[in-house]
């Protein structure tokens, strides 16, 4: 078990080796647009299922409250939190529709979509996007293995940050220290670097 043990920290390495080659200029160009909105006045909200779920709420977590540094609050909205709102929404429509009627009533253009999905095929979080293009948002869309069905919904406006690994867990390892990252850049962008 040992041996597994050490496996799975090399395993994590050689991932996170790969996507430091393959993956800043994509975190870089989602930070800007993340920017762009809260300049304009806009907000941010996430979504995801099971550790997606978790990685939306850290995000949202780290953007209203604070990341690294004393800061004013920035406005983010995970849209997993709310148990009264996702389970109404599941047991009157569908499961598939807990994040679209969300961003239907609180999204607005300008806004960005912070979409999570380790395998890209989470059909709420499909049908996420659709609402968010509908309510001229712009989507930053965290994947993994091929990009799923949530790659080829993206437009040109929206950014992918596909992880190079086709393992859940290493890929949710790296969404983690994306979400750091796009913190960092948030922070620095707005309040300068330390």
């Amino acid at each position: 078990m040992l041996e597994r043990i050490i496996g799975h920290f090399g395993a994590s390495i050689e991932t996170k080796m790969l996507s430091a080659e393959e993956l800043p200029a994509y975190i870089e160009q989602a930070g800007q647009v993340m920017v762009q909105s809260l300049l304009s006045g806009g907000k941010i909200l996430s979504c995801g299922n099971g550790g997606s779920a978790g990685d939306s709420q850290h995000f949202s977590s780290e953007l209203l409250n604070r990341f690294e540094r004393e800061r004013p609050s920035l406005p983010a909205i995970a849209l997993t939190t709310d148990s009264s709102t996702v389970t109404s929404i599941a047991n009157d429509y569908s499961y598939n529709e807990v994040f679209s009627k969300q961003i239907r009533a609180l999204g607005n253009p300008g806004d960005v979509l912070l979409a999570i999905s380790t395998s890209g095929n989470s059909a709420n979080v499909i049908q996420a996007i659709q609402a968010a293009h509908e309510r001229e948002m712009t989507v930053v869309a965290l994947t993994g293995k091929n990009g799923g069905g949530m790659a080829s919904l993206l437009t040109a406006d929206d950014v992918e940050i596909r992880v190079p690994s086709d393992i859940t867990a290493r890929i949710q390892e790296v969404h983690l220290l994306v979400i750091h990252c796009l913190c960092d850049f948030i922070d620095c962008a707005l309040f300068g670097e330390e």
